[in-house]
């Protein structure tokens, strides 16, 4: 029996994993619709366009990404324990990392999503700057050492893509990033 109803969340966390596997190519509504067990005017229902929809999945990877990430790391008890939670949470291989990479792919040519990506990259270096001022870093160290770590992160990530994760990711992160920021 054909499920009635497929919320906007639906759409967007499916899309968000489509978007993961398979980039812009993986978000065909008519199968979507079948994985959902809807229509496809469901979609219609909740975007106007697929344009709307890919901004709603970037949006929610915002979310996921970013701003709950930030959210945890801000918890912690001192700024160590802010900086050790961020390599924590960063370095750690997930399903959808691919999301990132095709996310860039996609929004070569497309100057607003460009500007987003550039954005998003802007606050993830400034927070990783902030945590090291908190270190004791000047102004200036923690820009260019934030500017590396990032670096470092998206290279990491793109290195790991298709291995396994080791058990001890956390530790040879760490002993890496010594090289360049006293942790």
């Amino acid at each position: 029996m054909p499920k009635i109803i497929a919320t906007k969340e639906d759409w967007i966390v499916l899309g968000y994993k489509q978007f993961a596997d398979k980039g812009i190519d993986g978000l065909i509504v008519e199968r979507m619709a079948k994985k959902l067990r809807v229509n496809k005017s469901s979609f219609y229902w909740h975007f106007t366009n697929k344009q709307a929809f890919v901004q709603a999945i970037i949006q929610y990877w915002e979310m996921l990404s970013t701003s709950k990430i930030i959210e945890q790391v801000n918890k912690a008890s001192s700024p160590m324990n802010q900086f050790e939670k961020l390599i924590e949470l960063s370095f750690l291989k997930d399903d959808e990392i691919d999301f990132f990479f095709y996310l860039k792919k996609y929004a070569q040519g497309n100057p607003p999503l460009t500007d987003t990506i550039t954005r998003l990259d802007q606050q993830r270096i400034q927070f990783t700057a902030d945590l090291l001022q908190g270190l004791g870093y000047t102004v200036n160290d923690a820009a260019i050492k934030s500017s590396i770590f990032y670096k470092y992160l998206i290279g990491y990530h793109e290195m790991i893509r298709y291995k396994k994760q080791e058990a001890d990711y956390l530790s040879q992160v760490k002993h890496e990033l010594s090289h360049f920021i006293t942790i």
